[in-house]
Parts: C-alpha cells; sequence; structure tokens
C-alpha cells in the first residue's frame, strides 16, 4: 500500500489556478494575435496578447502591463468582453478578454509571431482550448 494522495474523481481540479487577462484588438475587421513561443505551456498555438496578473494586480493593470512588456506598445483597456476557466491537466486557467486600443505599433519583444487575422480566419488558426468559445462569439458577430 502506498501513501500517495489519489485523486477521487476524474473531474477533481488542479490545485493551481492562474489568472490570465488577454486583448481583443480589432482594427478594420482585423484581430491581433501572437504564436506562443517554443518552451512554454501549449507552445505553437496562436493566442490574443495578454498574461498572467500578479498578486494584488488588478486586471486591467495586468493587460496593460503585459502589452508594453511583450509588444512594446501602451494601451486603453476597454470593456471585459468574456470570461471563462479551463482546467488543463496541469492548472486550470481563468481568462478575462477585455477589449483594447493600442497607443501605437505593436512590436513583438519576445521573438513570438504577430499576425492580423481576419474574422474569418480566426476559426482556422489553432487556439488554446480556453479560447475556443471566445473564438466561437467573435467569428459569429
Amino acid at each position: 500500500m502506498t501513501n500517495d494522495p489519489k485523486p477521487t474523481t476524474d473531474h477533481q481540479r488542479p490545485a493551481t489556478i492562474v489568472v490570465v487577462t488577454a486583448a481583443v484588438v480589432e482594427i478594420d475587421g482585423r484581430f491581433l494575435v501572437t504564436r506562443r513561443q517554443k518552451g512554454v505551456h501549449l507552445e505553437g498555438f496562436w493566442e490574443f496578447p495578454g498574461g498572467k496578473c500578479d498578486r494584488d494586480e488588478s486586471l486591467e493593470a495586468c493587460l496593460a502591463r503585459e502589452l508594453l512588456e511583450e509588444l512594446d506598445v501602451a494601451s486603453r483597456v476597454g470593456e471585459e468582453l468574456f470570461t471563462t476557466t479551463h482546467v488543463y491537466p496541469e492548472r486550470s486557467v481563468e481568462l478575462h478578454f477585455f477589449r483594447c486600443e493600442l497607443m501605437g505599433e505593436p512590436s513583438p519583444q519576445l521573438g513570438q509571431d504577430l499576425r492580423w487575422a481576419r474574422r474569418e480566419e480566426l476559426s482556422a488558426l489553432e487556439f488554446p482550448p480556453a479560447d475556443a468559445e471566445l473564438i466561437k462569439i467573435l467569428t459569429q458577430a
């Protein structure tokens, strides 16, 4: 007999919950998306830019900071469009999508790919499972 704790159900949530913000930036019917880099969780997937919140950081402050760090661009964070929680095997992600306006031209700072995808292209790109509902909403608009 082992003393290792075992989950009681297959549906138990991972202990780690990560709060993440993401920017939905739309200009002339195109959405700003970036590709996750090699070596990170969900590498190679396209995503709306953003990132993890620091402890005691507001969602809006987190998103503005992440856009500045990752894309070297100031932003105006607008309304929250959609919130979802998704359970991955190693973590749960609480994801907040905000409409954003950029105050300049985004420039990838971490070597990530960046593109402006037309609304009808979004469903053809490979996004993380947590983004699926937002992609449905955006492509039906």
